[in-house]
């Protein structure tokens, strides 16, 4: 597991303040909110992929975190079937 979902983000946050916040865990290969095709907006959630499982795992406890007024919500990313 090198990539973890990450929800409940504010709709203010982007793709550098994720890299910034995730990468005293490790290093952010990339990181990437999902925007609304119709309205250009944030749909408050994303992804962040991590060099190493290890980096990944520490991450976690980002969980439940707040920031930029909003609580987070980090796991696992599930792979899509």
């Amino acid at each position: 597991m090198n990539k973890l979902y990450v929800g409940n983000i504010s709709y203010d946050t982007t793709s550098k303040d994720l890299i910034s916040l995730f990468s005293e865990y490790g290093e952010v290969l990339e990181a990437m909110i999902l925007i609304d095709k119709n309205t250009g907006k944030s749909k408050g959630f994303g992804f962040v992929s991590f060099v190493t499982p290890e980096e990944a795992s520490a991450a976690l406890a980002l969980n439940g975190v707040e920031h930029q007024g909003r609580r987070l919500v980090v796991q696992p990313a599930r792979e899509n079937i």
